[in-house]
Parts: C-alpha cells; sequence; structure tokens
C-alpha cells in the first residue's frame, strides 16, 4: 500500500536536491571558525553563506539585522524571550491563535501577557487588536504572532499587524514556521510602517529536517548578555570578568550545526527557484479541492476559518468518533498519515470547539490528574508542495469509509489518549523495532 503523508504542518521530508547538498558538503565538513584546517575554512565559508542566504530570503537589513542558527524556531522564540531587554512594567501582546511556542516563553518575562481574541470562526479580531494596543498605548514592548497557523492555516495579516503594533510603539515578532514554506516572506525595509523587527522559522518544515532554524532580528533586540553563555560566546574571559563576543556569536554558544545550515540555505534555495508565489497557487488550489470534496463526507466538520489566504491545513472531526481513532484507522487501514489532538494550540482548538473557560479548566484539571484519555482534539489533514489530487483522492475515500463505520480492526484506547490497532500494524524497519 503506497502511504500518502498528509501531516506536513508537522515536518517536512527533505527535498531530494536537500539531500545531495549536504551529501556533497559532508566530505569537506569540520568544526567552524577560527580553525585554519581546509575542512574548517570550507565549513566556515558554509555556515556563513548559509547566513546570507537565509537574510536574503526574508529580506533582513545587513547593517540592521541579525542572523542567528538556532535548533528549531521553539528555541528561537525562548532566545529572544529571554535576552530582549524589557521595560519592568511592559506587556507582550499575543494571540488566541499561536503555537505554544510563541505564547508560553513571554509569559515568565513580561509584566502581563494580552491575548488578543479570535473570531468565532477562528481568524485573528484585528479589531480587539487595535482597541488593546490603543488601551495599552505605551507599554507594550512586543507584538507576537503567528504567520499562519499551523491548526487551521489561517495566514495572518502580519504587516497590518506590524502597522498598528508600531503605532502604540511597540515592536512586533512573526513566527513564521508555518509560513516561510508556504509563502514570500518579507521583512520589509526598517523605515517601512510594516517592517518585521523579528521573525523566526524551522528547517524542519521547509524539507530540509537536519536540525535548525532561524531567528532573524533587529540588533537591538539582543541583550548584551547571551542566553546560552560558553564557548564561542566570548572575546576574552578572565578570572574576574568576560567580554562578550558580538552578534551572532554571542548567541550561538557551542559548536554549531553547520551541516543543518547548509540544508536550510538549500532548501530556501530550491523553494526560491521553484517560486513560493507559485506554491502557494499550487497548494491553494489543492486546500480549495479537498476542502469541497471534504464537505461531502457524512457528520465531517471542517474548523476554523473558510477564507482564501490559507495555507494548506485543514482540521476536521467526524460526528461521534474520537479524533485520535480517526486517525489510527486512516494510518493503519489506508496508509494515509495525519495527526490529530491540538498541535501544542490548546486554547485555539478549545476556542474552535465551542469549548468555554469552565469547560477548558475542567478538562486541564483532568489531564493535571492523569486523566488523558477522551482529550478534546480534531483530525489535521496537511499539504505539502508535492501533494497532489490522487493524496487528497485516497484521503477523503478512507475518510468516507471510517465515516461509514468501516473500520476492520480492533483497536485498543491507551493510557495517553492514543488507539493502536491490536493486531496487523504495519510493523516498523527492524532496526527501529526495539
Amino acid at each position: 500500500m503506497r502511504q500518502v503523508n498528509l501531516d506536513n504542518a508537522a515536518s517536512t521530508p527533505p527535498l531530494r536536491s536537500v539531500l545531495d547538498a549536504v551529501t556533497a558538503f559532508l566530505p569537506s565538513y569540520g568544526s567552524v571558525h577560527r580553525g585554519t584546517g581546509y575542512r574548517s575554512r570550507v565549513s566556515t565559508a558554509a555556515f556563513e553563506q548559509a547566513r546570507d542566504t537565509v537574510g536574503r530570503f526574508v529580506g533582513a537589513d545587513p547593517d540592521r539585522d541579525v542572523v542567528v542558527f538556532t535548533k528549531n524556531t521553539t528555541e528561537a522564540i525562548n532566545r529572544l524571550a529571554a535576552t530582549m531587554p524589557f521595560p519592568r512594567d511592559a506587556v507582550v501582546v499575543t494571540t488566541m491563535l499561536e503555537h505554544h511556542s510563541n505564547d508560553l516563553p513571554w509569559r515568565h518575562r513580561a509584566a502581563g501577557v494580552v491575548h488578543v481574541r479570535a473570531t468565532p470562526h477562528g481568524a485573528l479580531d484585528m479589531d480587539d487588536l487595535a482597541a488593546r494596543l490603543d488601551h495599552l498605548r505605551g507599554r507594550v514592548a512586543l507584538v507576537a504572532v503567528t504567520g499562519a497557523s499551523n491548526v487551521t492555516g489561517v495566514v495572518q495579516p502580519i504587516h497590518e499587524v506590524a502597522e498598528l503594533a508600531h503605532r502604540a510603539g511597540a515592536r512586533v515578532f512573526v513566527d513564521a514556521a508555518q509560513l516561510a514554506p508556504h509563502r514570500p516572506l518579507a521583512m520589509r525595509p526598517h523605515g517601512d510602517p510594516g517592517h518585521l523587527d523579528a521573525v523566526a522559522f524551522s528547517a524542519h518544515k521547509m524539507y530540509a529536517p537536519f536540525g535548525t532554524g532561524a531567528l532573524v532580528a533587529d540588533r537591538s533586540m539582543f541583550g548584551h548578555r547571551p542566553d546560552h553563555p560558553g564557548g564561542g560566546t566570548v572575546a576574552a574571559v578572565t578570572l574576574a570578568d568576560v567580554v562578550w563576543a558580538g552578534l551572532p556569536d554571542r548567541e550561538e554558544g557551542g559548536t554549531p550545526n553547520v551541516v543543518g545550515a547548509v540544508a536550510l540555505a538549500a532548501a530556501i534555495e530550491a523553494l526560491t527557484e521553484v517560486g513560493l508565489d507559485r506554491l502557494a497557487e499550487h497548494e491553494l488550489a489543492l486546500a480549495r479541492y479537498a476542502t469541497a470534496r471534504l464537505a461531502a463526507v457524512p457528520g465531517l466538520t471542517i474548523h476554523g476559518p473558510t477564507a482564501a489566504d490559507k495555507v494548506g491545513v485543514i482540521p476536521f472531526s467526524l460526528a461521534g468518533l474520537d479524533h485520535a481513532l480517526v486517525a489510527a484507522v486512516l494510518a493503519d487501514e489506508h496508509g494515509i498519515g495525519v495527526r490529530s489532538g491540538c498541535f501544542c494550540a490548546h486554547p485555539y482548538v478549545a476556542h474552535l470547539l465551542g469549548l468555554d473557560d469552565a469547560a477548558a479548566a475542567t478538562w486541564a484539571r483532568r489531564v493535571g490528574a492523569g486523566a488523558l484519555r477522551g482529550a478534546p482534539g480534531l483530525v489535521r489533514l496537511s499539504l505539502g508542495g508535492y501533494s497532489n489530487r490522487d493524496d487528497v483522492d485516497r484521503a477523503v475515500a478512507a475518510i468516507h469509509a471510517v465515516a461509514a463505520g468501516e473500520i476492520r480492526g480492533w483497536y485498543d484506547e491507551q493510557p495517553d489518549g492514543s488507539f493502536v490497532l491490536r493486531c496487523g500494524r504495519p510493523a516498523l524497519p527492524a532496526r527501529f523495532a526495539g
């Protein structure tokens, strides 16, 4: 049975050109910076070229902005949250639509975190954003917003958000993990009212899953002491004093992931060559096709906005069926790889499911007590640039069968709420079987 991967919002497979670039680089791999040997010089050149590629990809100003390589978007956001200077009474404004990674890191840094509402259909409530910024004018240090939701795929008007933020005296950070692989991303010049002060994204969502990400930000958004001090972060050390290195070195402690940087640069070059506008057109047409076909499945509800500006993410539920069971049956009986749950965005999914504050609090208490079964959630189908109509047709036919009760296997619910086929589940390759 041909496996169909419709879990691209979580991670994408590597492009062939990315694998080729890594393979070509590895014979010359060495530790970067300060080494005089050939491999070190090659690796340093490749690492810094990758940094330049990332900067150009987002339209960064090389004189004012800096590219810092991180492990992924989560680490990038935590890095910025830990090092960015904040006034004592500063407030961070974020939204209900955020991945936990663009919410939790800010909670311990600011005097308060304000969450902008979502509309009933799951879009960002721009009127609420404007009202909150007006009310908090002068106190907001940062507006942190997702570029595209990993739950519903809705694309945010990030430059309009930036204009509102700057008008209120705040800077704006965009979590572009779900946006960068699917849409052109431009920080715009610093004098532009819609300029993005900082952005971050991950290579593993951009067809380069080799363990790296990037934070691109105005140099003034970094403090003078690094978040991860250690090797490579200093210019000089005595027993009594430390002279920290300049940027980006002081924010890239330890031996960096040069292979990951090379892979990310290769992916950026490939996506740029194909054309992100062209990719967006393909994915949007395929998402509309999938949405139209799914609408005919009895008992199926698609959640979130139906606006035109979406990346290829479609969350749904089937009446009377646990989301985790649906995902398990699709995988084990039909070879369709999807994802279920809350996608690291609990408040947003609770909103989409219509859970009020009391119901959400009850759910949290149950989980805190160890009762993980029956947790609310959705099934998410997510497309990539390589997805096609045959993939969608396979998935829709399988979902029709599940909705009709055509479940052939016996599934046992696990303590964590997942479902496992009692027998006959496809075996893992022997070297990964444990």
